[in-house]
C-alpha cells in the first residue's frame, strides 16, 4: 500500500536534478545483458568481429531508461542486484562529474535498502531526500511506510501529512492517513480499555476488524 509512482512533482524534480541531459550511458558497464543472436551468420559474425575496432558499439541507455530498468528489477525482487548496480551508477556519476542530484536513482536506492530490511538505512535516505526535496510527496509516503514497520504511528501520521501538504490530491498519501489514523484509534481504545473503559474493548475490535487485509 506503500508502492509509489512518478508523479508529475517528481518528474520536475527530476528535470531539476540533471536527469533532463542528452548524454546517455553504454549498457554493459550497469547492466550484464547476454548479446544478441546473430541470426544463424555466425561465421560472418566472427569476422567483423575481428575487423571491428575494440570500441563499446551496445546501443547506450538513457537515464530513465537506467532507471525504468532497475524499478523493473526491484518490481521482480532482485533487490540486491537492484542496489549493486543503483550504487555503481551513482558512482559513474560522481566519475563523470555529473550535476544534480538523480532523484529517482536516490528514490530507488531508498526502496532496495527498504526491501533488504535495511530499514535505518532507507529511513536515512527518505529522510535525506525530504530535507533537500520537501515538495515530493513520495518520500514523505515511503518515510511514513517504514516509521510504521518500527511502531512509530506518530511520526508516520506527521510524515503523510507533509505528503498531503506537497500534494493534498496523492490518493495513496489520503489512504495511508486513513490506515495509520484507524492504528492510532485502535491503540487508544485499547489504552481505554487497559484503564477499565468497558465499552473501549468492542471498539478496539471493530477498528482492527476494519484494518484487517
Amino acid at each position: 500500500m506503500f508502492r509509489n509512482f512518478c508523479t508529475p512533482l517528481l518528474a520536475i524534480a527530476l528535470l531539476a536534478g540533471g536527469l533532463g541531459a542528452p548524454a546517455a550511458f553504454a549498457q554493459d558497464k550497469l547492466f550484464n545483458d547476454p548479446p544478441p543472436k546473430d541470426g544463424g551468420w555466425q561465421g560472418l559474425a566472427n569476422l567483423l568481429e575481428a575487423l571491428a575496432p575494440g570500441a563499446d558499439t551496445t546501443e547506450p541507455l538513457t537515464p530513465s531508461q537506467i532507471t525504468d530498468r532497475i524499478a523493473s528489477m526491484l518490481d521482480q525482487g532482485r533487490s540486491q542486484e537492484a542496489l549493486d548496480i543503483i550504487e555503481k551508477r551513482m558512482a559513474q556519476r560522481q566519475t563523470e562529474g555529473a550535476i544534480g542530484t538523480d532523484v529517482q536513482l536516490l528514490f530507488l536506492k531508498a526502496r532496495a535498502l527498504a526491501a533488504l530490511d535495511r530499514r535505518n538505512d532507507a529511513i536515512d535516505v527518505y529522510r535525506n531526500m525530504t530535507t533537500l526535496y520537501p515538495e515530493l510527496p513520495e518520500p514523505w509516503n515511503n518515510l511514513a511506510s517504514e516509521y510504521i514497520k518500527q511502531g512509530k504511528l506518530e511520526m508516520a501520521r506527521d510524515a503523510l501529512a507533509m505528503a498531503l501538504t506537497a500534494d493534498p490530491n496523492y490518493a495513496t498519501a489520503k489512504a495511508n492517513m486513513g490506515r495509520v489514523q484507524l492504528m492510532l484509534a485502535e491503540q487508544s481504545f485499547n489504552s481505554a480499555a487497559a484503564q477499565g473503559i468497558g465499552s473501549a474493548r468492542a471498539s478496539a475490535e471493530k477498528t482492527k476488524a476494519i484494518l484487517q487485509p
